[in-house]
């Protein structure tokens, strides 16, 4: 437990609401750390994003359910950035921003330019769309 409580303060200290699993690598072994993580995730402390993200969670008002502290649209560039991967504004919110369209940009699309990325980020029924250009 001494590994989990130690990531758990971590968590506590930290301002980032985005978390990726290398970042825990110095707490404790690839299985301590495996085991911590699970553990957090079954207490609430944390939601799992993808595969080696992980995000702050809190109670839902609704359902009671851990789920992530801020919208999966404001943490998925967070997180891509912290994996190494450079994002832009997709193409219908640049459009927007440029006053070329009037139609407001629905759903969570990012811009990841030239890159390659398969790596699913989301929570529940709401996932990230890649678009390269």
């Amino acid at each position: 437990m001494i590994t989990e409580e130690r990531m758990r303060r971590s968590l506590a200290l930290r301002k980032d609401d985005v978390f990726v699993r290398s970042e825990f690598v110095s707490m404790g072994s690839e299985a301590q750390v495996s085991r911590a993580l699970r553990s957090l995730i079954q207490r609430g402390i944390i939601v799992k994003l993808g595969v080696g993200v992980y995000a702050k969670a809190k109670k839902s008002v609704l359902s009671g359910a851990a789920i992530p502290v801020k919208p999966i649209s404001m943490l998925a560039p967070i997180a891509l950035r912290k994996l190494g991967i450079k994002i832009y504004p997709s193409q219908m919110a640049q459009e927007y921003n440029a006053g070329v369209s009037m139609q407001i940009p629905a759903g969570n699309i990012v811009n990841i330019g030239k890159n390659r990325i398969i790596r699913k980020i989301g929570f529940g029924k709401q996932s990230i769309a890649y678009e390269r250009i």
